[in-house]
């Protein structure tokens, strides 16, 4: 299939993927919808007014239906040690225009258009290692299978998210999984080369029409690490403030420590998750609800422009951001629909697949699947790395900070070639 790259579609999207909560859900048949932490021994919900939806991490985990306002009556569950309501979640929409600047070669694509490879050093990079071998989930809203840049995408092992059950593969109806997924590991066989060009993609379509729940999120988590994925990008913000917050649960924390036995499941299995650090330009250690970034099993990424300095929309924290990497955009809005800058806009944004065609977007949505490809170039050449020592090569190999603790971050921007040439 040819794409005519005088017809492409482009997004700009400067504030990238963010979920807003938009009410608690309920399931298909219309009950209420909650997770349930157990002790592990097994809880009796099955023998109540609930019925289990989906069981998760060997059982510590449960997606359960039931009447309204029952959060309490679940607690009172013999094994369920805390509940909340599931929560719908909407994705904010991507703005599109037009540009038709575009060549026709990869390799020319790659000097022109793609400056995140340039400062990661990938083509260097992949001199040593292209993802051969590996498996990258893109937990998103799909993935177009019919993009002649994705063919590497396993349909048959890829599934859409509903109602917290696994589905088949229903393509990509929003586009951000797409542009993800081009990032992380486009093949090049058109114009746009991904980081590990070689790496099997699996689609996990959690938000395909733009719309989710916390469950099924955690559901798609789970089924990456259970399908062997290398690496399972999370290109997903939220951020939450506590006094918005109040209205769903008194305790902000309870659902941040829900993700954590799913986390926990997929670091025994292998899977290492890479979490966007989310677009509203905010300190993330001030209190407000991170769902997953920051957990161990991983690894948070904020988003730099082509000049290596933070973004004007990207969050930052200490304990949250491990590294950042390429997202699209400058340090200032200003600076980055400046026409006059090395990398003009849209250049400045980040150059990917797309339904259709091609995009530029910008967000640490775009930010979390450099490091996913690099991810799987790590697993490449030690196959027998496990999540945490895959994360600490990534680190190591970053560069740009002034500390590996920095607070914008971690321990740098990103850099394939010195992380492979460590292990190489």
């Amino acid at each position: 299939m040819k794409f005519n790259r005088r017809d492409i579609v482009k997004g700009i999207g400067a504030a990238g993927a963010t979920l807003f909560v938009t009410g608690v859900a309920s399931a298909s048949d219309g009950q209420a919808r909650y997770i349930a932490r157990t002790s592990g021994q097994g809880a009796n919900v099955e023998s109540t007014e609930f019925d289990v939806l989906t069981e998760l991490a060997g059982g510590e985990l449960s997606l359960v239906t039931g009447p309204e306002d029952a959060v309490d009556d679940l607690e009172n569950v013999h094994g369920v040690t805390a509940a909340v309501r599931d929560l719908a979640l909407e994705l904010e929409p991507v703005i599109e225009d037009e540009h038709d600047e575009i060549p026709d070669d990869p390799d020319d694509v790659y000097d022109e258009l793609l400056w995140d490879k340039q400062v990661q050093d990938v083509r260097e990079a992949q001199a040593h290692a292209t993802g051969e071998g590996t498996t990258v989930a893109v937990i998103d809203t799909g993935v177009d299978e019919g993009h002649p840049d994705l063919s590497n995408l396993d349909v048959d092992a890829s599934a859409a998210i509903i109602d917290g059950e696994v589905a088949s593969h229903q393509g990509d109806p929003n586009g951000h999984g797409t542009h993800v997924a081009g990032t992380a590991a486009a093949t090049g066989d058109e114009i746009m080369t991904g980081t590990a060009p070689n790496a099997t993609i699996i689609s996990v379509d959690v938000l395909g029409y733009g719309t989710g729940t916390f469950g099924d999120i955690m559901v798609g988590m789970e089924y990456a690490a259970d399908v062997g994925a290398d690496a399972a990008n999370i290109s997903l913000g939220f951020m939450m403030a506590p006094q918005d917050f109040a209205e769903f649960d008194d305790t902000v924390g309870m659902y941040r420590r829900m993700f954590e036995p799913v986390t926990n499941y997929g670091r025994r299995e292998g899977t290492l998750y890479v979490g966007s650090a989310g677009n509203d330009e905010t300190d993330l250690q001030g209190g407000w609800l991170r769902l997953w970034n920051g957990l161990s099993g991983i690894i948070g990424v904020s988003a730099t422009g082509p000049n290596d300095k933070l973004t004007f929309y990207s969050n930052w924290g200490r304990n949250d951001v491990d590294v950042g990497a390429p997202g699209g955009g400058y340090e200032t809005e200003e600076k980055t629909v400046d026409l006059g800058t090395e990398w003009p806009y849209p250049l400045n944004l980040v150059f990917s697949t797309y339904p259709g065609g091609y995009a530029w977007l910008a967000g640490t949505s775009m930010a979390a699947p450099q490091v996913t490809g690099l991810a799987a170039l790590v697993r490449e050449l030690d196959e027998g790395a496990n999540t945490q020592q895959v994360l600490q090569a990534i680190r190591q190999g970053a560069e740009a900070a002034d500390n590996r603790g920095d607070t914008e971050l971690g321990a740098g921007r990103v850099n394939a070639l010195n992380t492979v040439e460590r292990l190489d």
